[in-house]
């Protein structure tokens, strides 16, 4: 998902019957690591290249222990954590939306965590760029809003104080148009540097900082993120169509097939623009990017859409959150034979992103609801649905069998005095397993936004003005 451009604005257990988790190894092979990203998992705002919203870590399980704050006063959509155990969090400013990148200690104690080092970012029309990914060397890797491309690394000097900074890797601003920024990126098992913008041109920058670009069809928009495959094939969502691309034998972009999709006749309610809300998602069972999937935009019921990566081949079309609401601004989570699409129909955003128009209808309750499909020889067919209103982007742990999010309380006309739960289900059943209430209303608003899951089995959740911690 992404954010709008402005963003304005203890605890009690409740454990229900919970059933037994699956087995690790009930749920599909991981592609193989991309060798210039950080520790699988946690390098990437959906776990992976691949965009699978999948971990290899166990997370706190349905006997999650205490529940800490980052008070930021910053909206948070990126957390990302190294090899170092740290935590990398990608955040902008309440007052100034500056976009600014805090170093934390996820082993900190204490109710409220402090930042160890922040740095700040030069705005864009995104934020300064909501996606980022860490690298081999645990440095955040990002384009700020002067379109440059940053390489954000975080040492300890002799005094023993964390410091991070940004040195830029390329820039870009020859290669993107004026008024355009970078959206989302991510680098290919060759080492380029992949990106597309917000108006549609899709780039790379190779190892040796040589950029090029290709612009996809005009009025083509691109509003979240990318995803790449050890095959070398880069996916990319527009507001119109399904692209896969490569590097041609120049070094430069070129599509591999595009498979437009239907997006509806306006923006829905809960969504952030008119189009698909997926960031493309590779999975599959043999060799973990065998397909690609998205969810349409389509007016009655959405589907999801499951392509096979290389050939373009749609294997499938299924309808799906037909008990909830028919929208989602969430990337898929796909693992094995197995996808897993959330709601988010009527989610009240504080704000929007310029431009995008109005919703219809201009806004609907939050009903919420998730679906499982999975795909066999004869297509695919929906193994459950239910309600869970997820406020989060839920993700799959293969560790523990068990999928994560936070929900939201309180009436289906959401109010502002809603409240939050961790919530935990069972990806066989759909069923909630277990629930913890959150601190906070309408300040600790999590805004769609993508839970990490770190190594020592925590959630850490941005909201609108900080981080939570599970665990």
């Amino acid at each position: 998902m992404r954010l709008p451009l402005t963003i304005l604005a203890t605890c009690t257990l409740a454990l229900l019957p919970s059933a037994p988790p699956s087995a690790a190894d009930s749920w599909a092979p991981f592609a193989p690591p991309n060798p210039f990203l950080g520790p699988s998992g946690t390098s990437t705002m959906h776990g992976d290249a691949g965009s699978s919203d999948v971990t290899p870590l166990a997370g706190p399980g349905t006997h999650a222990g205490t529940v800490s704050a980052y008070p930021l006063a910053s909206a948070c959509p990126t957390l990302l954590q190294g090899s170092d155990n740290l935590v990398v969090a990608l955040c902008t400013a309440i007052v100034g939306q500056t976009p600014t990148v805090h170093l934390l200690d996820p082993s900190a104690q204490g109710p409220l965590a402090t930042s160890l080092a922040s740095v700040p970012l030069a705005r864009g029309s995104l934020l300064g760029g909501v996606y980022g990914y860490l690298d081999n060397d645990d440095r955040l890797v990002v384009v700020d809003g002067d379109n440059r491309l940053l390489r954000v690394g975080h040492v300890r000097d002799v005094t023993g104080k964390w410091r991070l900074s940004a040195a830029e890797s390329a820039d870009l601003g020859s290669v993107i148009p004026a008024g355009d920024n970078v959206i989302g990126l991510v680098p290919d098992w060759s080492g380029n540097v992949w990106f597309a913008t917000g108006k549609g041109v899709v780039g790379l920058v190779t190892p040796s900082g040589r950029a090029a670009t290709l612009a996809l069809a005009a009025g083509e928009q691109v509003a979240n993120s990318i995803s790449a495959a050890p095959s070398g094939r880069i996916a990319v969502a527009t507001t119109h169509a399904l692209y896969e691309l490569r590097a041609d034998a120049s070094g430069s972009p070129e599509i591999v097939w595009l498979a437009a999709y239907d997006r509806g006749s306006a923006r829905k309610p809960g969504q952030l623009s008119w189009g698909t809300g997926s960031t493309p998602t590779y999975f599959g069972p043999d060799t973990g990017a065998d397909y690609l999937t998205i969810v349409d935009n389509s007016d009655e019921t959405v589907h999801v859409l499951v392509f096979r990566s290389g050939s373009g081949q749609l294997m499938c079309s299924q309808p799906v959150l037909t008990k909830g609401g028919a929208g989602t601004e969430n990337s898929p989570i796909g693992s094995g034979r197995s996808v897993f699409v959330s709601s988010t129909y009527g989610y009240p955003y504080p704000a929007l992103p310029e431009d995008e128009g109005p919703a219809v209808p201009p806004s609907a309750p939050f009903t919420g609801g998730m679906t499982r499909v999975d795909l066999d020889d004869a297509g695919c067919h929906t193994v459950w649905e239910n309600t869970a209103r997820s406020a989060a982007v839920p993700h799959l742990s293969t560790a523990d069998g068990s999928l994560y999010t936070i929900t939201r309380r309180g009436p289906d006309s959401t109010t502002a005095l809603d409240g939050y739960a961790f919530t935990v289900l069972d990806p066989d059943t759909g069923a909630i397993t277990a629930t913890r209430s959150l601190p906070g209303t309408i300040v600790e608003d999590p805004l769609q936004t993508s839970p990490l899951i770190t190594h020592a089995g925590q959630i850490l959740q941005g909201t609108v003005t900080g981080i939570l911690r599970v665990g």
